[in-house]
Order: structure tokens, then sequence, then C-alpha cells
């Protein structure tokens, strides 16, 4: 498809974008490009393809085992905290 330098600065109008009109050429010349690409990727037979949700889709992840890992150390933490009340953190209201 090809795009010409009226529809470069049709687009930037709605883009509201300024657009040199030295540039405007150069603009049509690689939005061409990439129309063109877009119509050759169309173009491709995928007839016989399965969709994936993921290119990775039948790939096995290793997950690592649950396990605890760290002890509790909240009542530790809580001593240096300016304000707690039952095992909570209080901070400021800040919405009213």
């Amino acid at each position: 498809m090809a795009v010409t330098e009226k529809d470069v600065f049709d687009i930037a109008r709605l883009a509201r974008l300024a657009i040199d009109p030295a540039e405007a050429r150069l603009y049509a010349s690689r939005l061409s490009r990439v129309l063109d690409l877009a119509g050759q990727l169309a173009s491709v037979d995928t007839d016989e393809l399965a969709p994936m949700a993921h290119p990775l889709d039948d790939a096995v992840q290793r997950l690592r085992d649950d396990a605890v890992t760290e002890s509790d150390q909240r009542d530790s933490f809580q001593t240096q905290a300016p304000a707690v009340e039952r095992g909570l953190y209080l901070v400021p209201r800040v919405v009213e």
C-alpha cells in the first residue's frame, strides 16, 4: 500500500503531531514499507497451523518446591515501626 505525503499530513493532524514538510516524503516511504510488510504477513497461509496462546506453549517450566524458606520475623520488624496495633502497622489516614 502506497502512503502519500497527503496521507502523512492527515495522520499527523489526527495525532496532533507537527510534521516538517521536508520530511513528509521520508515518512511516507517508511510507512509504505511497514504496511507492505504487514500485507506480506497477512498473505501467509496459516490454515494448517494450530493457534497458540504463547510461542513456548508446549514448554514445561520447572517449579521449585513449595516450602517455607524464611522464619516468621514479624515481631522483630514491628519493633522498628512507629505505630503497631494487634500485629498490624498503623499509618496516617489519607482518605477522609
